[in-house]
């Protein structure tokens, strides 16, 4: 082979290994949303509670963000959080997120089980 071949296999195969990476790297960051989505499934079949969606709401945020931004967060300051970092998040189950402390947890309605997979789905994380 012409020596113009060998340079042009030698750069196919360097930018295959980089795209490799590339999708490698995307798919370990992704890791804690399919993580999450199973645990949604699971809960929904299983009639979960609205705490039951909080902490795994809280759970994926905390791998996604730096614990510091989230950890504390609770209330007001927490639904603000999820609407920050979640365009065109349906707010139609985030009010049921206040009634956290009630004295018995009610079931989780189907708004907030699809705005908990939205939020899970499309949240957006700066990744370095």
């Amino acid at each position: 082979m012409a020596p113009g071949w060998w340079l042009i296999l030698v750069l196919a195969i360097i930018g295959l290994g980089l795209i490799g990476r590339w999708f490698w790297r995307r798919y370990r960051r992704a890791h804690y949303r399919r993580i999450a989505l199973s645990q949604l499934r699971l809960l929904r079949a299983n009639e979960a509670t609205i705490t039951d969606i909080n902490q795994l709401l809280k759970a994926a945020a905390l791998r996604a963000f730096p614990p510091e931004q989230v950890a504390a967060l609770h209330g007001q300051r927490w639904q603000a959080f999820l609407l920050k970092t979640c365009q065109d998040l349906p707010t139609d189950g985030l009010a049921e997120l206040d009634s956290l402390y009630a004295a018995h947890s009610c079931a989780a309605t189907e708004p907030l089980l699809v705005m908990a997979e939205h939020w899970v789905r499309r949240h957006e994380v700066a990744h370095a």
